[in-house]
């Protein structure tokens, strides 16, 4: 026992002499520290690196955490160490502190060299050197209050949140964009050649306009035949977003002049009364792609701007402070206000709104590419492309349910995310992987009340007074439901008509027009008849091309004959029975098609617009209206 006691004794003399060993250690430290920086420095560092408690604890651990924090610059380490890893801190800590030593000594080596240099060349530092002067008589704007508050920002830049999933699920090559190989294509081949033109791109939002526009510029970068080098920048702004004021003291697109009082130039340009301009977006796209997305929502004064410097391919400025004979003036800023500053760049702007709603300049500098609304096996694509990006386990029917709610793939991507964080959050989710099911889906859909991208849908049952129009709106096509229902007047030529007061004057017109055919054709009045025609749904049409649709429901309600319910038809009813041309065909025969339409009847003069039947659908181009019989009744 006595043995036991005595060793027991050294064990702790020998740990006594280890702990008193790490505390000298430890305030050598600190000395050096205050050595290096001085009391009111080393407190400055201590406040911003959110150590000053910890050096004036009593525990060993905390004032080695404290030293960590300083040496290393890092306000969030909050390690709790054992006593038995001291000692490799600590000379991990002195070599930071020799390091540190080291810098400070050949940066005051350097500081001396510089004075001297200064001394020497008194005459032409003066100026510099009472500036110096007058700065150093001022106090520090720092203290311990704002330094904590600057370490309280440092801490902030150390805490992330994972990217956003619609961020992840971006494209980023050209095989990603789905549904859209003849615009890349187009795209493609007006930048690589040795005189790309300015562009202007159609289509409906989230078919991959703007992600288009960046990686086709990244494609052609230094190739051969094309105009870019490696170097083309590609500098993007939003149209709804720029603001500028017309007194043109700011520009961010063009550029502005800021005058010496009322905008303040620099320091030294301010007193000696020099305007300074600044270069706008259009400067800093030289020899590259300047993306302006909705463009046909920027300010009207300021795309007319923009045409004047596509035109020149320079900017310039004007300023009322401006004295071209100042010697004081330095060259850079003759120059930009003489010769103007080179704004050679392509220009691609992408919009949503009809071509006819972009200002007709802009329309005839620019080449024009349309993007085509996506349909709904390019959505189940998309939804599968982001669940393999996503690493999502989904049921087979996912996609083919999210298909029928969207009409673009960022929408697309909005659906599958919610429900796939619906799924990672149930209560009984016990397995390893999530899978997203059907249920988890609808409940997305319910969430954010979405409903089915085609409210009408093709039918093989024939009926009577009822058939389909097609209408576009947004780059979008839709079906447009019609039905008429005819009774014998109680007195012959005394009959009415009834219509959809919201329809528009234009489809009333039709009506109309509808009447003549139809006395000229057949010989039935429709004043003979109380006539009833209705556009379900509702909602405005814009345009004649319901004309021929109108005529034949109204033919087929006096006549009892059923029409088919697979077949649509667009197209102007002009009073000789032709089938005259209508605009957006593209759009039209996408929403048919959609909905599930085998045939589409449309105008003669539009037969070129079209290179081929789409797969599943048959075109069926006709001139007059009576070649449209043996397509649309059931015999």
């Amino acid at each position: 026992m006595k043995q036991y006691s005595i060793k027991h004794h050294v064990n702790m003399e020998t740990q006594q002499e280890t702990k008193t060993r790490l505390l000298w250690r430890t305030e050598a430290i600190y000395k050096k520290l205050d050595t290096i920086y001085g009391t009111q420095g080393l407190i400055m560092k201590a406040s911003k690196f959110d150590a000053i408690e910890l050096m004036s604890s009593p525990v060993l651990q905390e004032r080695v955490l404290a030293l960590s924090r300083i040496l290393k610059k890092n306000p969030t380490l909050n390690d709790r160490f054992a006593e038995n890893q001291i000692p490799a801190l600590l000379d991990e800590l002195e070599e930071l502190l020799i390091e540190n030593f080291a810098r400070r000594k050949v940066e005051n080596e350097l500081e001396q060299r510089i004075q001297q240099r200064i001394e020497e060349k008194y005459n032409d530092y003066i100026r510099d050197i009472k500036l110096e002067v007058i700065k150093e008589q001022k106090s520090s704007p720092e203290n311990a209050r704002t330094l904590k508050k600057l370490g309280k920002l440092e801490k902030m830049e150390y805490t992330r949140l994972n990217r956003s999933a619609l961020d992840i699920l971006r494209p980023t090559c050209l095989e990603e964009i789905i549904g859209q190989d003849k615009a890349v294509k187009a795209l493609i081949s007006r930048l690589n050649n040795p005189y790309p033109q300015h562009i202007i791109l159609y289509g409906p939002p989230g078919v991959g306009k703007t992600t288009c526009a960046r990686l086709a510029l990244e494609m052609v970068k230094g190739s051969p035949q094309s105009a870019f080098c490696e170097e083309a920048p590609f500098i993007e702004v939003d149209g709804t977003t720029l603001r500028w004021d017309p007194r043109e003291s700011t520009n961010p697109l063009l550029g502005s002049v800021h005058d010496p009082i009322y905008q303040g130039a620099r320091r030294e340009l301010a007193e000696e009364g020099i305007p300074e301009p600044k270069l706008g977006l259009v400067s800093e796209a030289h020899g590259g792609i300047l993306f302006i997305d909705e463009l046909g929502d920027m300010d009207p004064i300021l795309q007319n701007k923009l045409l004047k410097v596509l035109e020149d391919k320079r900017v310039f400025f004007e300023s009322s402070y401006y004295d071209p004979h100042d010697e004081r003036i330095p060259q850079y800023i003759k120059q930009m206000f003489e010769q103007g500053v080179p704004a050679d760049f392509v220009l691609i702007g992408a919009t949503t709104r009809e071509r006819e709603d972009i200002s007709p300049a802009f329309r005839s500098r620019c080449m024009e590419i349309f993007f085509e609304p996506l349909t709904r096996e390019h959505i189940k694509r998309i939804v599968n492309m982001s669940a393999t990006k996503l690493q999502i386990n989904m049921e087979s029917s996912v996609s083919d349910i999210i298909s029928q709610y969207c009409c673009d793939g960022r929408g697309a991507n909005k659906i599958l995310v919610d429900a796939f964080a619906i799924a990672l959050n149930e209560t009984q989710q016990q397995e390893a992987t999530v899978e997203v099911r059907q249920e988890h889906v609808y409940e997305a859909i319910q969430n954010s009340r979405l409903s089915t991208c085609c409210l009408q849908r093709a039918s093989d049952e024939a009926e009577i007074g009822k058939i389909f129009g097609v209408g576009a709106f947004a780059y979008q096509g839709r079906l447009i439901e019609l039905e008429a229902v005819a009774f014998p007047a109680e007195h012959p030529g005394e009959g009415s008509i009834r219509f959809n007061e919201t329809v528009g004057s234009m489809a009333k017109d039709s009506v109309f027009n509808a009447a003549s055919v139809l006395r000229q054709d057949s010989g039935e009045n429709l004043k003979d008849y109380d006539l009833h025609i209705n556009f379900i749904g509702g909602g405005r049409v814009d345009g004649p091309s319901a004309g021929a649709a109108i005529y034949l429901a109204i033919l087929s309600a006096i006549k009892k004959k059923p029409l088919r319910q697979d077949v649509a038809i667009t197209g102007e009813l002009a009073l000789q029975g032709k089938v005259k041309a209508v605009g957006a065909l593209h759009e039209k025969i996408y929403g048919a098609r959609q909905a599930g339409i085998k045939k589409m009847l449309i105008p003669a003069e539009n037969g070129k617009d079209i290179a081929q039947s789409p797969p599943g659908m048959e075109i069926i181009p006709i001139k007059y209206i009576n070649e449209a019989y043996k397509y649309v009744f059931v015999e």
